[in-house]
């Protein structure tokens, strides 16, 4: 791992130069093992040559000369082989360093190009390389440039185009946000305004209607009531009905609803009588089914007389003419039950009767928004609702917790 690492890191310069070392060191070995074996023949025919001169002494001089003549032979053969091969290692150098300086050139022009393609858009001109693996490069080189090249342009047309749509939509939500700002603080205001017409409205109807109503108890004190009274008295609590709604609307949400222990038998027979003029009007009677026994809740009278009053003006409204509207209140277990049951057209959606503004039959009059108070008030203090409706019988009913249960 160690060996491996270490060539990892070398370079083209280190690599020749190990290169170098090794084909220099391989031909001294080479010329060593060449001059050992000539040695070695050297020897041999030395060898022979003194064989030759024991058995014939006359050739010694002879023999002498050719044993200079061998030695002599053999230091120019050495010394040609080891010419030789320098003269051929000096031409391999010599070789080797050319490519190795066009080597060196052609990498040294790729490092110099990426390290300036951070920076720089050059592309490598093909013509200062040499060698024609390295010109295929350039041209792959090239053609990643100019691709770059047109990417970075995108981006840049891009990020401004960006920059621009994001100036003008934030100029654009600027514009919406003052625009809402000034509507929120003009609907504000119209509230504001709305609520204190309301609160005026109410404050300065109370008087005329109870001097309404009170006019026309005195008149018939004195007179025998007539139909055309009986019409405006009709009217008047109708308009008393919904007086009290909007009074209710206008102070809930600034006073506090103080709970009492109410007679509940006592309550509903009032509000029965309040109502009968109205429901005699529309042809309507009331059959109040009055308990053997007293029922009291703890319950504010407020709120109570919202519960029961548009109960009650619900049912004059949608009974059937000629038809009576049967009134009961009941003990059930820790509770009293309050039911108003009549005939009436079938209530497709029992779940709807208590939104605002919902009404199934278009043409009756109002907004729908009594029974809507009505379902808060119940959220309120806990009462349970409950609506049925079928072709027979259309049944209101509501569960107050007993007093003292």
């Amino acid at each position: 791992m160690e060996i491996k690492s270490l060539f990892q890191k070398i370079t083209i310069k280190q690599a020749n130069v190990f290169t170098i070392t090794v084909i220099f060191l391989l031909t001294m070995v080479f010329v060593a093992l060449l001059v050992d074996e000539m040695y070695k023949d050297y020897e041999r025919a030395l060898e022979k040559s003194s064989l030759v001169k024991s058995e014939n002494t006359l050739d010694a001089n002879l023999i002498d000369e050719n044993k200079k003549k061998l030695k002599s032979l053999l230091v120019r053969t050495a010394l040609a082989i080891v010419t030789l091969s320098f003269i051929l290692f000096a031409i391999f150098l010599g070789l080797n360093n050319l490519f190795n300086k066009f080597l060196q050139r052609d990498t040294e022009a790729f490092l110099n190009f990426f390290k300036k393609a951070v920076d720089h858009e050059e592309a490598i001109n093909p013509d200062t390389i040499f060698f024609q693996d390295f010109k295929e490069m350039v041209g792959y080189a090239n053609e990643m440039v100019s691709k770059i090249n047109e990417q970075k342009k995108s981006l840049k047309e891009l990020n401004l185009g960006l920059e621009e749509r994001v100036k003008n939509k934030t100029a654009a939500l600027l514009e919406i946000n003052k625009n809402l700002e000034e509507q929120k603080s003009f609907s504000q205001d119209l509230l504001i305004a709305q609520k204190e017409f309301l609160r005026y409205t109410v404050h300065e109807t109370n008087t005329p209607l109870s001097v309404i109503l009170t006019s026309i108890e005195l008149y018939l004190m004195k007179h025998p009531k007539d139909r055309e009274l009986s019409k405006i008295e009709a009217a008047a609590k109708n308009i008393f009905s919904i007086y009290d709604d909007l009074s209710y609307l206008v102070k809930k949400d600034h006073i506090e609803y103080k709970k009492t222990p109410i007679n509940f038998n006592n309550f509903l027979s009032s509000r029965i009588d309040f109502f009968r003029e109205v429901a005699e009007f529309s042809r309507i009677k009331f059959n109040y089914i009055n308990p053997n026994e007293e029922l009291h809740i703890y319950f504010n009278e407020t709120k109570l007389q919202r519960v029961v009053d548009n109960t009650l003006t619900n049912a004059i409204k949608y009974t059937l003419p000629g038809e009576n509207a049967e009134v009961k209140l009941q003990k059930a277990g820790a509770f009293i039950e309050f039911l108003v049951s009549s005939r009436s057209k079938i209530i497709e959606d029992t779940r709807k009767v208590f939104e605002a503004y919902y009404r199934e039959e278009k043409k009756k009059e109002g907004f729908g928004l009594g029974l809507r108070l009505v379902k808060s008030i119940c959220d309120e203090e806990g009462v349970e609702v409950r609506v049925s409706s079928d072709n027979e019988m259309t049944t209101f009913s509501y569960k107050f917790k007993a007093m003292g249960d």
